[in-house]
């Protein structure tokens, strides 16, 4: 019997590929005897190591699932695994080869074919054993070695395909993906969803199972891959509704949606969960109506904004709004407009993005017209437009990388805010900041976390010398929130309380507990060592940082002014 190996190469370990385990799941309920193995392997990984162990298990036919984010490195191993098991049919998959088959085809020989589009019913016939020139969904080399591509399948019903999950072994300390639809129901010229118009959604009472025993597994993190989870209001209820009522109390849920399409109803079914249970993905990718117009997206900002703040006021759902760079009619002020307008709305995370002109898009059809250039290899990212100038595009890469470092981290909560009083917007600091770090030349060095602190304090000293006692508190403040440190950051300048001090107030918690109730089995000195007690001069206040509650959504120490 012929050996089938699906092969995956992620990203990160933590990553798994859905795409693979539902093609053996599909193609076992067809062909039950088929003999069909998988390997899953990270870009991380050598080359070498790969291909020794791809040759060790000499499948006779080897299939790679193929993204913008691994297509070299799976290049790489399929002109060399070829080399040593010749007479293995190698077969490709995905995105990044569905629409520019031939052109696979022709830049590697080695490989027999490619499979287009949505796998399952094809990778099925195509282990059956169906001949090549009456399976629809492929492109390959005829016995003559002529490139012969076949039309594309029709979309499948996506309750045939069953659930992949059934022995939880290799998805240990993994980030579970799961889809309960197919398909969008929009059709934004640079995403990939827009080319199949047709939006299909798995039964919802099946789907309700399937998570049960993820909640019974008590996984740490399930992605839902839905391109728009909410565009169908009932569908998104009966899950979220399920969801919230078989909490396990552990699970995380993610789920990419369209914030304007929110509801009352869904929202206020949002402020009842548990924190941390869903987070939300918000592609805003640009406020620039013309922008949006052109791009074919249906968007109102107004009400994404307006959501955004409804959900937050609860505090217990964490939200991550994406920006994209590059789009057309966005030119540098104009992505200053985007950026404060999402920057304005706090969310857990903002990310920058530049655009990806993928293949098969709309995007790269007109990408003439809009004057882009983009790079030659994958992720095919934008260099210019027509209306953002390269030089424009690495500014906005140094802004990029401060956002990630001093906003999505996290751990500037209370700095951040009052130093952007000292800017004309947002956009401008994080410039700035970026500016900074390049004249001084610490741009393209891996600082340590305490380093980030002391840079952006000789940042703020720089912009206003009156206020460095005031951010130096700040960041000792940002500091504690989040870490117990038993040695102080040099940055945090001299301890203020004494010894004493600290003496009696851990004995006076011990015996009366006025802030920490429920350290009643605990001893002064073990209290001690699970908070810390600092005293800010500038904020005029003394604060307790709790670290044994932390905020499960922030991760930030329960903190508790104790005087004044």
């Amino acid at each position: 019997m012929k050996k089938i190996l699906l092969t995956a190469i992620n990203a990160k370990f933590i990553h798994s590929n859905l795409a693979v385990y539902s093609l053996r799941a599909y193609a076992r309920s067809v062909c039950p005897t088929a003999n069909i193995c998988l390997a899953e392997y990270t870009i991380n990984q050598q080359p070498d190591d790969i291909l020794m162990d791809i040759y060790k298990q000499k499948p006779d036919m080897l299939c790679f699932s193929c993204y913008i984010w691994n297509i070299s490195y799976v290049e790489t191993v399929v002109r060399e695994i070829h080399k040593v098991l010749p007479e293995t049919k190698i077969w490709l998959g995905g995105p990044e080869v569905s629409f520019d088959a031939e052109d696979v085809l022709i830049r590697l020989p080695e490989v027999s074919g490619v499979m287009m589009g949505e796998g399952e019913e094809t990778f099925a016939h195509l282990v059956s054993g169906e001949p090549l020139k009456d399976l629809a969904g492929i492109t390959y080399r005829d016995e003559a070695g002529r490139i012969v591509a076949n039309p594309w399948r029709e979309v499948m019903d996506l309750n045939k395909v069953p659930f992949v999950y059934q022995d939880m072994t290799n998805f240990e300390h993994k980030i579970i993906y799961y889809e309960s639809s197919r398909g969008c129901p929009f059709r934004c010229s640079y995403c990939l969803s827009s080319v199949d118009k047709k939006l299909r959604f798995r039964n919802v009472e099946t789907v309700k199972q399937e998570l049960q025993f993820l909640i019974d597994h008590k996984v740490p993190q399930v992605k839902f891959v839905d391109r728009t989870f909410n565009c169908n209001h009932r569908h998104a209820m009966e899950i979220w509704r399920y969801l919230t009522d078989h909490d396990n109390g552990v699970t995380n849920f993610h789920f990419e949606i369209a914030a304007d399409l929110l509801n009352e109803e869904e929202i206020t079914l949002m402020h009842t969960m548990r924190p941390g249970l869903i987070q939300l993905e918000i592609g805003v990718q640009s406020t620039n109506p013309e922008t949006v117009r052109e791009i074919r997206r249906t968007m109102e900002f107004g009400k994404v904004a307006a959501n955004v703040c409804a959900i937050k006021e609860q505090g217990n759902v964490h939200q991550h709004l994406d920006l994209i760079a590059g789009l057309p009619h966005e030119n540098l002020n104009s992505f200053r407009r985007s950026f404060n307008d999402v920057y304005r709305l706090r969310p857990e995370q903002l990310q920058m993005g530049f655009l990806k002109v993928l293949k098969g898009s709309f995007m790269n059809e007109k990408k003439e017209s809009y004057g882009i250039a983009h790079k030659s290899k994958a992720p095919y990212e934008v260099l210019y437009t027509k209306w953002l100038p390269y030089g424009d595009v690495l500014r906005l890469k140094g802004i990029e990388e401060m956002v990630e470092v001093y906003y999505n981290s996290g751990q500037f909560t209370k700095t951040l805010p009052a130093l952007e009083e000292e800017f004309a917007d947002a956009f401008t600091m994080y410039d700035q900041i970026a500016e900074y770090y390049e004249q001084l030349q610490l741009h393209q060095i891996n600082h340590t976390r305490a380093a980030r602190y002391e840079i952006l304090l000789s940042f703020g000293k720089a912009k206003a010398p009156q206020k460095t006692e005031l951010f130096r508190e700040l960041l000792t403040f940002d500091y504690y929130l989040r870490e117990n440190a038993k040695n102080r950051p040099a940055f945090a300048g001299k301890y203020q309380i004494d010894k004493e001090t600290l003496r009696k107030f851990y004995e006076a918690e011990a015996r009366d507990h006025k802030y920490l109730t429920g350290y009643e089995d605990y001893d002064r000195n073990q209290m001690r060592k699970m908070t810390h007690l600092e005293a800010f001069k500038v904020l005029d206040q003394t604060v307790l940082f709790d670290y044994s509650r932390r905020n499960p959504l922030t991760k930030e120490a329960r903190t508790v002014v104790i005087a004044k």
